[in-house]
């Protein structure tokens, strides 16, 4: 059977590949594709948050991606209903793309399957779904799943696109992760903003409101820092900080402080990089507060930063961040990130001191 693609479908051998990311981290995304293995072929054309790819090397080197949610193993079947897949040809494709992604962890790892398709209570699918299931050794999920499949159609409507996710969890999901606040911060939104920071071993690093510590743990985990501070004035939030941190197995290379972003105990001009995922005055905070707290916080953060360093910041309040930093000369402003956060469109402020 002719494996089919769509009009973007990268040149080249391979498998074909589905890379879902948050929206507005395509750039970045793309070019961690490209450090991980040089042999990923990556697709033309792309739609907001998805990245297609061919790659012909171990599937186990994406398993490493730091900015992708999920990675899918995509392959076209040109019939017409979903019926035809049950046809021993079709069903012994999609048990071995099932088994591909199987053997790429432990034994255990998978333990339900979960079939994601318009429809997929219908006779047809919920047959496929036990077949499959019973052919792998799982059972059905009732929600989700360990191996989850996705079914749909493509584009030019003639046929059908059968995914696989590659892991049993999606790449977004820390393992790190014992404890979660409201409103934490996604983990490859974190790892992009420290990206962004251009990090180096040298730094003294600062994030302020750490929360439950993703900002300071992803970048702990890209490499050493001199100094490595996060810090927050509410204790839960410090503790939550603490078991995440001892779960990811960088405590001692952490500081934790009850320290205020608007009054820092640090002498002027003493950090390198500033990070922070401010209030967005929805789950946590409020607009009115917001109007004294961030003025207070870039006040105190220019103080604190170098000559030439960075800080990065998250806000939902974007006319307000853009309204203080265009009156605020000493930080140089580059161009906003607009990403999506399930719904939630705030962006990523890149700024470097003067």
């Amino acid at each position: 059977m002719k494996d089919k693609g769509y009009a973007s479908r990268p040149d080249g051998p391979g498998r074909r590949l589905e890379i879902v990311v948050a929206e507005g981290l395509e750039p970045l995304a793309r070019r961690e594709l490209r450090q991980i293995d040089r042999a990923i072929r990556l697709a033309g054309d792309e739609r907001p948050g998805v990245i297609g790819a061919s790659y012909a090397g171990d599937l186990r080197a994406l398993l490493r991606l730091r900015l992708a949610a999920s990675v899918y193993l995509v392959r076209h079947f040109a019939v017409p209903r979903p019926r035809a897949l049950l046809g021993d040809e079709h069903l012994r494709l999609a048990l071995a793309d099932c088994q591909t992604v199987l053997r790429l962890h432990p034994q255990g790892a998978f333990r339900t399957l979960f079939l994601s398709a318009a429809g997929a209570d219908s006779a047809v699918l919920r047959r496929l779904k036990t077949e499959l299931a019973h052919r792998l050794g799982l059972t059905v999920g009732v929600d989700d799943g360990d191996l989850l499949l996705r079914l749909r159609r493509d584009e030019a409507q003639t046929g059908w696109e059968w995914l696989v996710r590659i892991s049993p969890r999606p790449l977004a999901t820390r393992p790190w992760r014992v404890c979660n606040l409201e409103g934490a911060l996604n983990g490859p939104v974190a790892y992009a903003m420290n990206l962004l920071t251009a990090p180096a071993a040298g730094d003294v690093y600062l994030n302020i409101g750490c929360g439950s510590g993703t900002l300071l743990i992803e970048r702990l985990l890209m490499g050493p820092a001199k100094r490595a501070i996060g810090c927050d004035t509410d204790p839960q939030a410090l503790a939550c900080t603490r078991a995440n941190l001892e779960a990811a197995g960088v405590s001692e290379r952490a500081e934790v402080q009850p320290w205020d972003a608007r009054s820092l105990p640090l002498p002027a001009a003493a950090v390198d990089v500033i990070t922070g995922d401010l209030p967005f005055g929805h789950l946590v905070g409020s607009h009115a507060h917001n109007l004294e707290l961030y003025p207070a916080l870039l006040a105190e953060a220019a103080r604190v930063a170098r000559p030439g360093a960075r800080c990065v910041l998250l806000s939902h309040e974007v006319r307000l961040l853009e309204r203080l930093l265009s009156g605020a000369p000493v930080w140089r402003v580059e161009p906003p990130i607009r990403v999506d956060l399930g719904g939630l469109y705030p962006r990523i402020f890149v700024l470097r001191r003067e």
